[in-house]
C-alpha cells in the first residue's frame, strides 16, 4: 500500500496510489459547510507518467450524501473497498463494507444484513475476500466476507485489538481482556490456534492483582437487558462491602469493551467496585439499539443507568450508602442530568460534560451532531432543548461534583464545564474544577492523565471512602509531585499549568 499526500480545495489530504500506479485516491468532503455535513466522498485523480497528479479529481461516491471513508485498493487493482453510511448528517449510522469496481463503476455492499458496524478491514492477498472487524456485545471480533458476496464467516478469535493480515492469511493481533494485559498474538487464517508471541506485561500480572470483569445483563428500559461489566476491588474479600462507582461512556454511540484500560484497574486498586454499562445508544447490539437514543438523551439511558444502580446496590459486596457516578462527554451529560434529578449519589464526576444544550449547539464544531440527535437547531426546537438541558434543573443540584475539562476542547467547549461548576458553587454545592489549558476533548495521556486520575481518587476518597490519591494534587499542578527540578517550557513557549479550583 503506497501512501501519498495531495492538496485540493486548499486542504491537504492523504491518499493511496493504486497498485498499477496510475491514480491517486483520497477522501474529502466537497460540501461548503463542513460543520453541517458528514458527506465524505472518495475521489480519484489520474497520475501522469512523470508521477504528477492531474489537477481535477473525480468523485466516485457523489450519489451517496452520507459518509464514504477508509478506502483500500484490492491487491489486484480491480476494486476499491471502503466503509459507507446511508443516512446523511448522522455520524452514527451503520457502517457497511462496500466495493467499487474500477472498470465498471458499479458499487456493491458486502455486509448487507450484517447487524453491526464495520470498523476496520483488510484485503486478502489474492483479492478474493476481506477480513473486517465489528463491535459485538462488548467485544471486537473479526469476520471474513468473500468478494463474490457469499456468506459472512466469523473467525474463531473472541476479540482483537490492533491487527493485520499476513500474505499467507495468518492474523497478527494484539489481544487483552479487562484482567489480562495486552500482548502480541499470531493465529491462523481462521483465527484458530492463537499463539502468544510476547510476555512484556507478565511482570505486571505477577506484581499486581489485575482484576477481570464480570459480565452482567441487567433488565433496563423496555425490559431490554443492559450489558454491564463489573470490576471488583484489588484484594477483594468475600463478605466485605465496598463503595461503588458507575461509569457511563461517551459517544453516546459507542461501547465499553472487555479490554484492559487504566481506569478499569485504577479505581478497583483504590478499593472500589466499578461498573461500566452499555445503555441504549451503545454499539454492538444492532443499529436499532444505537438509534434509540436519538432525541431521547434523558430517557431510556437514564432508566438503564438507574436500573444498574438498583441491581448492584442489592449485591452483597456493594455498600449502598457509598455510591458514586462518573462520565465523560455524553457520559458527562448524564452526570449533569442526574445532578438535577436524583440525590442518590454521594459524589459525581463530570468530564467534558454537555451542560447547557442551546449554547453547546452554538459553540461545537460538529453542528450535524446536535442537529440529528437533538432534532434540529435550538430556535426550531426550543422546548425540547430546554427540557433536555441539565442547566434547566440547576436549582435541584445537591451532590458534590468534580468537573474536568480541556480549554482546547472544540467538541464540547470548556465553557460548558465552567457553567456547570458555576451553578454548583452558586448553589453552595461542594465542587472542584480542573481545567487542562493545552488539551482538547481527550487530555494527553502523558501530560494530563496522571492529574486526571489523581483528582478522581482524591474526590471519591472524600465522599466514598476509598483510598486517597497517592499524589498531592497541588504538587502535581505545580510540577512538584515527581521531581524537585523546576518545570521548563518548550522553547519559545511559557509553561502552562492546569487550573485547580476547590
Amino acid at each position: 500500500m503506497r501512501i501519498a499526500s495531495w492538496s485540493w480545495g486548499g486542504r491537504p489530504h492523504v491518499g493511496l496510489i493504486s497498485p498499477d500506479g496510475r491514480e491517486l485516491a483520497f477522501v474529502a468532503n466537497p460540501d461548503r459547510d463542513l460543520a453541517l455535513s458528514t458527506n465524505n466522498d472518495i475521489f480519484i485523480v489520474p497520475i501522469d507518467p512523470k508521477g504528477k497528479a492531474h489537477p481535477t479529481p473525480r468523485d466516485l461516491t457523489t450519489d451517496n450524501r452520507a459518509t464514504d471513508v477508509s478506502l483500500r485498493y484490492s491487491p489486484d487493482g480491480r476494486f476499491i473497498a471502503y466503509r459507507r453510511q446511508a443516512r446523511a448528517g448522522y455520524e452514527s449510522d451503520e457502517f457497511e463494507l462496500a466495493l467499487y469496481e474500477r472498470a465498471t463503476g458499479k458499487v456493491r455492499v458486502l455486509t448487507e444484513g450484517f447487524p453491526e458496524w464495520v470498523t476496520d478491514f483488510r484485503w486478502s492477498a489474492d483479492s478474493q475476500s476481506l477480513v473486517f472487524q465489528a463491535p459485538v456485545k462488548g467485544r471486537t471480533p473479526l469476520f471474513r466476507v468473500p468478494v463474490d458476496g457469499g456468506a459472512i464467516e466469523p473467525l474463531a478469535l473472541p476479540s482483537a485489538g490492533a491487527w493485520d493480515l499476513a500474505p499467507d492469511g495468518r492474523l497478527a493481533l494484539t489481544f487483552s481482556r479487562v484482567g489480562t494485559p495486552v500482548e502480541l498474538w499470531l493465529a491462523d487464517a481462521g483465527g484458530t490456534a492463537p499463539r502468544r508471541l510476547t510476555g512484556v506485561n507478565d511482570p505486571v500480572v505477577a506484581a499486581y492483582d489485575v482484576r477481570p470483569a464480570e459480565e452482567l445483563w441487567i433488565p433496563g428500559a423496555d425490559g431490554i437487558p443492559v450489558q454491564t461489566f463489573v470490576v471488583k476491588p484489588h484484594g477483594f474479600r468475600k463478605g466485605k462491602r465496598y463503595p461503588l462507582i458507575v461509569n457511563v461512556h461517551g459517544g453516546p454511540q459507542s461501547q465499553w469493551a472487555d479490554v484492559l484500560r487504566g481506569d478499569w484497574q485504577i479505581y478497583p486498586g483504590a478499593g472500589y467496585v466499578v461498573a461500566f454499562l452499555n445503555p441504549h445508544g451503545s454499539t454492538g447490539r444492532g443499529q436499532a439499539y444505537v438509534d434509540a437514543i436519538a432525541s431521547d438523551w434523558n430517557g431510556k439511558v437514564i432508566t438503564d443507568v438507574m436500573a444498574v444502580v438498583d441491581a448492584l446496590e442489592r449485591e452483597p459486596y456493594v455498600d449502598p450508602e457509598r455510591v458514586g457516578a462518573m462520565g465523560w462527554s455524553y457520559g458527562g451529560y448524564v452526570m449533569a442530568w442526574l445532578l438535577g434529578h436524583t440525590d442518590r449519589f454521594e459524589a459525581i464526576a463530570a468530564m467534558m460534560a454537555l451542560y447547557d444544550l442551546p449554547t453547546f449547539y452554538g459553540t461545537t464544531e460538529e453542528l450535524w451532531f446536535p442537529e440529528h440527535d437533538l432534532g434540529g437547531p435550538p430556535w426550531a426546537n426550543r422546548q425540547a432543548y430546554q427540557a433536555a438541558s441539565p442547566s434547566t434543573y440547576a436549582d435541584r443540584f445537591v451532590t458534590p461534583t468534580l468537573v474536568i475539562t480541556g480549554e482546547r476542547d472544540f467538541r464540547v467547549p470548556y465553557a460548558q464545564s465552567l457553567e456547570l461548576f458555576t451553578a454548583l458553587r452558586r448553589r453552595d454545592v461542594p465542587a472542584r474544577l480542573v481545567v487542562f489549558p493545552d488539551d482538547g476533548h481527550w487530555p494527553s495521556h502523558v501530560r494530563s492523565m496522571p492529574l486526571y486520575y489523581a483528582a478522581h481518587l482524591d474526590w471519591f476518597h472524600r465522599y466514598l471512602g476509598g483510598a486517597a490519591s497517592p499524589y498531592d494534587l497541588e504538587a502535581m499542578v505545580r510540577g512538584r509531585a515527581f521531581t524537585k527540578a523546576p518545570v521548563r517550557a518548550k522553547a519559545g513557549k511559557p509553561a502552562r499549568t492546569p487550573t485547580l479550583r476547590p
